[in-house]
């Protein structure tokens, strides 16, 4: 299956990097700055895949159908913003990854549903995303994930047919984009996933526990 793989697409948090602890944080300061109590770094990390949404519902139990949820969300933005890569780190495996994928001639790029306005500078200032060849934000296209509208973007400016890439993500959607895109998938189990611990229910192509389980599917030495 994975013998014509000419690129690999990757989600961001929770995939390549480890940005709960600046997530955490910019949720957080909201509870202190409120008065709250701060909460643990380990009731955070498990939702940081669903950004503002997952960060919200941990701090204030609040979610997008709730009044006052939207002007949390720009509070939480503007606190996240400024810290972006304070405590953010690229997970153990990655850097040696992405520097073997590229020695192996394959291409490689983002596709997360975090927007533009935190993905562009993020990206910018990590070295790992200088080698990528393409970047698709949440808001690049006019749906994010699950929907295969950025990972079809991401083959096209690639310039090459979805089922030459495969896509790797922690989340659901991430599984439910490539499949819909038709591209092979790849769950990684080694990132938040959210608020579940078991991946076999997201019919992902292949499950990986660390990032250099991906060298071994891509036949990468």
């Amino acid at each position: 299956m994975l013998n014509d793989i000419h690129a690999v697409l990757f989600d961001l948090d929770g995939t390549l990097i480890d940005s709960a602890p600046d997530l955490g944080a910019a949720a957080d300061k909201m509870r202190t700055d409120r008065g709250l109590e701060s909460l643990p770094l380990s009731l955070y990390r498990p939702m940081a895949g669903a950004g503002a949404r997952g960060m919200i519902a941990v701090a204030f139990g609040l979610t997008p159908q709730d009044v006052g949820f939207d002007r949390l969300r720009e509070e939480f933005f503007a606190n996240y913003e400024v810290r972006l890569i304070e405590q953010t780190y690229v997970f153990e495996g990655v850097s040696d990854l992405i520097a073997r994928i590229c020695h192996g001639g394959l291409k490689w790029g983002v596709v997360t549903n975090k927007s533009a306005r935190f993905t562009l500078p993020l990206t910018r200032a990590m070295p790992l995303f200088n080698t990528a060849q393409t970047i698709i934000s949440g808001d690049t296209m006019s749906h994010p994930k699950p929907h295969p509208a950025p990972l079809l973007e991401a083959a096209r400016q690639l310039e090459l047919a979805p089922e030459r890439c495969i896509y790797v993500g922690d989340d659901e959607r991430d599984i439910l984009a490539g499949r819909a895109a038709g591209m092979p998938t790849v769950a990684a189990a080694y990132g938040y996933l959210g608020a579940v611990s078991d991946t076999a229910g997201w019919n992902a192509d292949f499950t990986i526990t660390s990032p250099s389980d991906l060298l071994n599917l891509l036949k990468i030495t």
